[in-house]
């Protein structure tokens, strides 16, 4: 076109861009017809794509730029940036893609461009919702009446996917849009945590922004802000304290003044739940991050924080004990010991989400080793917690021997990660007071400094305890045995022990299978470990036992009577991951020969052994019950044929001494219920005259509350045969139920209730009311 019709041209399009309703008339004046070209292209779709994306981008741009026109760029941003965030919001199906992009390449052009006149005038007003309801922002919320609405459903429903289409789509990680983004990601998690916990179609939105941000941010601020949203700094200003989720009609949320609970002891289980809740949601979101290694550095930064809080406990004084402490310090110290509390909660909770493949390198697994030998080099075990400090420390040790033993092919400039804890080594060596994590250490260093050319055997034998297997000729001890055991006097202790082990011994005795089975010696190895004081090693041999049961070893086979008096035996020992193993093993060996293993777990489960306290009995006892239900899991159908053995033991155990045993027996009877469904039979009168009973009579509300829940499981698992199955005894539920929902005290029991009573609604008009079906029928007439 000749220059003074190009001329006109923009100056007409200038003149129209500027008056009311004017982006939106110019852009689909400018687009028209572009959905239409493009299908009737048909195969030649990537290019017309392209062709498309490109004439958009023309067209952001051509709005970011300020027209001769305007006499001012800022009369100019302000009478065009709400337009532009109005293209986000187009309802036309057809037409919103390209309005979208339009927006979003005009929004990131100026951002460039001009960023103060565009945070000003753009991403303030798209970020205003978020910000309204944040800690950050000086509103006077205390003018509000208690909960009216301070973010509507549809405003905040339309702020997120706004933010998800110009953040997370137009993928502009500039500091400007990080620095904007950063301030609202604390009320960003908040809304992610309340949509995990409930039904929203917000959750994915959420998490795919905050994702974006990990992803994006140096690793220094994600780091940053993660620590905020744990609530450990205040790097992101979280949800006003006084600002309440509530969940919307539309399946969004809404965010309303909160209502002040006047009960302190609901306010605070409130508040610990809202903060589980939240790690729990932050370990969800980090397990997306484990394969750019952020899970793993915050995992060492956590660690990091947990040594230097430690520090300041042993440094600062206890105002509480100590006699003339200001209130400034009763709260400082108050203040630290929630801090350590959050940040073992974090550690725990990553320790259980993430840990299987939280290192993603060399540099990782030095960061966390040296993290834990500071720790311990810091603060050497003693005091209450000593064993479990020394257990980590050994398991740390173990991990560094294994690594210099083969477990990872290690390179030169992997040997230079490691000499950075030779430096702590050395300090263990010189200073730790047990004499054998001294030796191991100095081993330790000397394997590193040697590039692993001499390895003595108590590195070898440390390794061992970590892969679960014997290290070499150089260790002559069983796998996981403690540091120092290569030595002669150690492995005469050994044969002692196991000496010992082979004589009578009472029920529940630590002792192992007799050295002189005819057990392969690799098996025979594993039997032996699953004694090993340290629990580690123990644990590592029943997980690799309960493995070949898995693969059907032949001779692990064979051998199912000691496999099953091993797990049996450690099942009572204290430690979780120990007995959660044994536990493990059962159920798998239960799942190969139901019917030889169930009669020996009903029997340890109905009559407990003797010479043993209460309190043990009964923790054992809960164990088994464990035990039982996963093998119920396992069977599914075929649990038909045991079920009376199972339902008598857990009727038995629902009038035990123990509340906690009587609570556990009755969750088991309600899964086992649940499962059986419409095949529980006669038998149904007993469980309902033993529930009803306990409901209506048991002292403990734990017992009360297992009791009704029976019934909400039952209900669950009989649906549309509720009124087949319960006819003879529906009349006496729905009778426990109302009695309970009105007359209960426990808030948890009368909630059972009410949920049973929702079921068996169901239920009736369900039966009362059948669905109407249309059926298309033909008939020949004759």
């Amino acid at each position: 076109a000749p220059a003074w019709l190009r001329r006109l041209c923009g100056c007409l399009l200038s003149e129209r861009l500027l008056r009311p309703g004017g982006v939106q008339a110019v852009v689909r004046g400018v687009l028209e017809g572009t959905d239409g070209e493009w299908g009737a292209l048909g195969g030649a779709g990537a290019e017309a794509a392209a062709l498309d994306w490109r004439k958009c981008d023309a067209v952001g741009k051509i709005l970011a730029a300020c027209p001769q026109q305007c006499l001012s760029l800022e009369d100019y941003y302000r009478q065009v940036c709400p337009q532009i965030l109005d293209l986000l919001h187009i309802q036309d199906k057809v037409a919103a893609r390209q309005f979208q992009r339009v927006a979003t390449t005009t929004l990131l052009t100026m951002a460039r461009e001009q960023p103060e006149l565009a945070e000003r005038h753009l991403l303030q007003p798209l970020l205003a919702p978020l910000r309204r309801c944040s800690e950050a922002t000086e509103l006077a919320l205390e003018d509000l009446t208690a909960g009216a609405v301070l973010v509507p459903e549809a405003e905040l429903g339309s702020c997120v996917e706004d933010v998800l289409k110009v953040y997370v789509v137009g993928n502009d990680s500039s500091s400007l849009l990080l620095g904007s983004l950063q301030s609202v990601l604390g009320v960003v998690f908040s809304l992610y945590s309340f949509a995990k916990q409930n039904v929203s179609y917000l959750r994915s939105p959420c998490q795919d922004i905050l994702l974006w941000f990990l992803e994006k941010a140096e690793r220094e601020q994600s780091l940053a802000v993660l620590e905020g949203l744990a609530g450990l700094s205040s790097h992101v200003p979280p949800l006003h304290p006084q600002c309440q989720l509530r969940v919307g009609s539309e399946g969004g949320a809404a965010i309303l003044v909160e209502e002040t609970i006047s009960d302190e002891d609901e306010a605070l289980y409130q508040k610990i739940s809202s903060e589980q809740c939240h790690v729990e949601s932050l370990v969800e979101l980090l397990s997306h991050c484990q394969k750019s290694g952020l899970a793993g550095d915050f995992f060492i930064h956590c660690l990091k924080e947990l040594t230097q809080v430690a520090a300041e406990d042993e440094t600062a004084p206890n105002p509480a004990v100590e006699p003339g402490g200001s209130l400034l310090e009763l709260e400082q110290y108050q203040a630290r010991q929630g801090r350590r509390l959050l940040v073992l909660q974090l550690v725990a909770a990553l320790c259980e989400g993430v840990s299987d493949t939280v290192f993603t390198d060399i540099v990782q697994v030095q960061q966390f080793l040296a993290a834990v030998l500071q720790r311990a080099c810091a603060h050497p075990a003693r005091g209450a917690g000593a064993a479990a400090e020394a257990q980590t420390l050994a398991m740390a040790m173990g991990l560094v021997a294994a690594v210099l033993g083969g477990a990872v092919q290690l390179k030169s400039s992997d040997f230079a990660v490691l000499k950075r804890l030779e430096p702590l080594l050395e300090e263990l060596s010189r200073t730790y007071p047990d004499p054998l994590t001294q030796e191991l250490a100095s081993d330790l260093r000397i394997a590193i400094c040697t590039h692993g050319a001499c390895s003595p055997g108590t590195v070898g034998a440390a390794a061992a305890g970590v892969l679960g297997r014997r290290a070499g000729p150089a260790a002559q001890s069983p796998a996981g045995r403690a540091p120092g055991h290569g030595s002669p006097s150690a492995r005469g202790e050994r044969g002692r022990e196991q000496s010992a082990c082979r004589e009578p011994r009472a029920p529940g005795a630590c002792a192992a299978p007799s050295a002189d089975s005819p057990a392969p010696a690799g098996l025979q190895e594993l039997l032996v470990s699953a004694y090993d004081p340290q629990p580690p090693s123990r644990a590592a041999a029943l997980r690799h036992l309960a493995s070949l049961v898995t693969q059907r070893d032949p001779e692990a086979l064979r051998l199912q009577e000691k496999l099953l008096q091993v797990f049996l035996e450690n099942v009572q020992h204290e430690d979780a991951f120990v007995y959660l193993s044994a536990i493990q093993g059962i159920a798998l060996l239960s799942n190969e020969y139901p019917e030889r293993i169930l009669p020996v777990l009903l029997a340890q489960y109905e009559c407990p052994a003797q010479g043993t306290e209460d309190a043990m009995a009964a923790v054992t006892r809960m164990k088994l019950g464990e035990v039982l239900m996963r093998v119920t899991r396992a069977l599914g159908d075929m649990v038909f044929q045991h079920r009376e053995p199972l339902i008598r033991a857990f009727l038995r155990g629902a009038r035990d001494p123990d509340s906690a045993l009587r609570a556990s027996s009755l969750s088991n009877l309600g899964e086992l219920c649940q499962h059986l469904g419409f095949q529980l039979g006669s038998i149904i009168q007993e469980v309902t005259c033993c529930v009803t009973a306990i409901a209506r009579t048991d002292p403990e509300a734990e017992v009360r509350r297992a009791a009704v829940h029976v019934v909400v499981l039952l209900l669950r698992g009989l649906s549309d045969k509720v009124t087949e199955v319960l006819r003879d005894v529906l009349r006496d539920l729905y009778r426990l139920l109302k009695r309970v929902a009105a007359a209960e005290r426990d808030a948890a029991t009368v909630l059972h209730a009410q949920l049973a009573l929702e079921e068996l609604d169901t239920a009736v008009r369900r039966a009362l009311f059948p669905p109407q079906t249309l059926q298309k029928k033909i008939v020949v007439l004759p």
